[in-house]
């Protein structure tokens, strides 16, 4: 899974928040096939998804969209 950021400030705070509640990502530049603001995304586990939405809604943290990597094509996911 991969969460795409339209300002650096979200993604750095994304990171603190996730690595606060003990969820394994990895910072890693936004692949060119999302459009974002920053180049920064996190990709996390696939099992992580409903904890990470949670984190998202919890902390008011904006991001560009939250997508699943198929192949070479990212699917953008709705918030449940």
């Amino acid at each position: 899974m991969l969460i795409a950021f339209d300002s650096t400030q979200q993604a750095l705070r994304m990171e603190m928040l996730l690595e606060y509640v003990e969820i394994e990502i990895d910072l890693c530049p936004t692949p060119k096939q999302v459009t974002a603001g920053c180049a920064l995304s996190i990709r996390f586990p696939d099992e992580d998804e409903l904890r990470v939405w949670e984190v998202i809604r919890l902390e008011n943290v904006e991001i560009r969209g939250m997508f699943r990597e198929i192949g070479e094509v990212f699917e953008e996911l709705a918030a449940p």
